[in-house]
């Protein structure tokens, strides 16, 4: 028997035996005996140093300051512009991102970028599994705040547990106030932040401060605060794997290549004390580098043991694997006890071949390329398209009317769009039936179809159009007819065709 049969057959769960003169215990009557829901133990997890944990500080210290200042960045627009860099601005109906600015009738921009977040989110599962949930999602970077306060006023895991069984006391009172104070801050500045995208931030930090607000600011200040605390503060892990949905998806969007953190069983069992190690690899007996410290489940912030394999509680973190690489650093033994790999690559150890990852491959191309072509589309449209518009509404009732000298006359409502940041003439003309006159509703009479419209910066203007056909011929039940918008300064010319409808 070889020693890695002798491991497996070692590691199957064997029935338990009851002692000698005792029954053995009844199986449970039904399925209703076993527990839906295990009750929560409270997880303390343990600070570590190593390149994964400062590649979460990083990506924590941008991502929140992105979130908190972007707000106060000013962008210059122009006069009769709002100054501020990134404005959800519903009064208007804009939404200006940096030179960026979109109109209510560009939702289709929202809907690529939608799109792009989400293929993005299927490649970086299909690369390195749920990298997303252990670095970038907002409840994990909150969280890991919330983490780094906890341990700064009631000390690291062991310290944090024995006071934890103590009495209160004076001291643990104030500890554990000055804790919940901080996160209540936190999740007030989280929640005024979010309600600064919507306004002036300066102005309404300004008229948060004196009362002045409007409620609504308050509310929603108010519900982000209860939940940024509550959710990163109290729930924590519970969000990870009750709540959050990705776990559960992401397991059918995953394939054997992809990276996730893993334990290489192959190499660390059977797992004993450096000491034991020692003395079974004495004897020629198989000893793994894993000594069972539990280091790798006390950095856990979900509390897994990555070494049982997958877990939906595994959050691809990687603290597991500076904790486990700081132990073999001090046990003199090479670190990756713990690392991204994939289960292919350990048994390829076992069986003596060399480990492969395959990075590119056609699920990972496939992504790529749909982000590839949205991403290229919204480009395109956003760079070629015009800062002006033209749409055009009939009459419904009636479609048409006949006058007594047997002309047909539609009416219309033609509105006109000014993107730009300041006053734009515009010349409406009408083609498309071979003798009519156009009356502009409102506006000085024109002795041809054509008539010069004046709109204001950033604004739309609507234009009642009266079309009265003349033709000698017989009027056919419906003709195409053109709407053209010519702007006088640059000549840009937009067109939208409607239909002049006869009996």
């Amino acid at each position: 028997m070889t020693a890695l049969e002798e491991l497996v057959k070692q590691s199957e769960v064997q029935p338990a035996k009851a002692p000698a003169g005792a029954e053995a215990p009844l199986p449970p009557e039904s399925d209703d005996d076993i527990p839906l829901y295990a009750p929560r133990r409270k997880i303390y997890p343990q600070s570590v140093q190593g390149r994964f944990r400062r590649i979460r500080w990083a990506v924590l210290v941008v991502t929140l300051g992105i979130y908190y200042l972007l707000p106060f960045v000013r962008w210059d627009r122009g006069p009769n512009a709002p100054g501020q860099a990134v404005l959800i601005d519903f009064p208007s109906r804009r939404f200006y991102f940096f030179f960026i600015e979109l109109w209510p009738q560009e939702v289709y921009y929202l809907t690529g970028l939608l799109i792009l977040a989400a293929i993005g989110l299927f490649l970086m599962n299909a690369l390195a599994g749920r990298v997303w949930c252990g670095y970038l999602c907002p409840q994990t970077v909150w969280t890991d705040l919330y983490f780094a306060i906890e341990r700064l006023f009631e000390g690291d895991r062991r310290e944090h547990m024995r006071r934890d069984t103590q009495p209160m006391t004076a001291e643990k009172l104030a500890r554990k106030a000055g804790k919940h104070a901080t996160w209540l801050l936190v999740a007030w500045w989280t929640g005024g932040a979010w309600v600064l995208y919507f306004a002036d931030a300066p102005t309404l930090v300004k008229d948060l401060a004196t009362g002045t607000a409007p409620f609504v600011a308050y509310l929603w200040i108010g519900i982000l605060t209860a939940t940024t605390y509550t959710l990163a503060g109290h729930m924590r892990e519970q969000v990870c794997l009750y709540m959050c949905p990705w776990p559960r998806i992401q397991a059918a969007l995953t394939d054997e290549y992809a990276l996730n953190v893993t334990y290489r069983y192959d190499r660390g069992e059977p797992r004993c004390s450096a000491k034991k190690a020692e003395q079974l690899r004495a004897l020629g007996q198989p000893a793994g580098d894993c000594v069972d410290c539990l280091q790798c489940v006390h950095v856990c912030p979900t509390g897994v043991d990555i070494r049982g394999g997958a877990n939906l509680g595994c959050i691809q973190c990687g603290l597991c694997i500076d904790a486990c690489d700081n132990v073999m650093s001090k046990l003199g033994r090479a670190t990756g006890l713990i690392a991204y790999d994939t289960d292919l690559n350990i048994k390829q150890r076992i069986e003596g071949k060399k480990p492969f990852f395959k990075l590119l491959r056609m699920r990972t191309l496939l992504y790529a390329a749909v982000m590839a072509v949205a991403g290229g589309i919204m480009i395109f449209t956003l760079a070629t398209r015009d800062s002006e518009g033209i749409s055009v509404i009939h009459d419904r009732n009636p479609m048409f009317v006949r006058l007594s000298d047997g002309a047909l006359r539609n009416g219309y409502v033609i509105r006109i769009v000014n993107k730009r940041l300041k006053y734009r003439d515009f010349i409406v003309a009408v083609d498309g039936l071979p003798s009519t006159l156009v009356d502009y509703v409102g506006l000085p009479p024109r002795s041809d179809s054509r008539q010069l419209v004046t709109v204001g910066p950033d604004q739309t203007r609507e234009v009642r159009v009266v079309v009265t056909d003349y033709s000698s011929m017989p009027p056919a039940p419906s003709t195409t007819i053109l709407f053209r918008l010519i702007d006088v300064d640059s000549g840009e010319v937009a067109e939208m065709r409607d239909h002049f409808f006869g009996p």
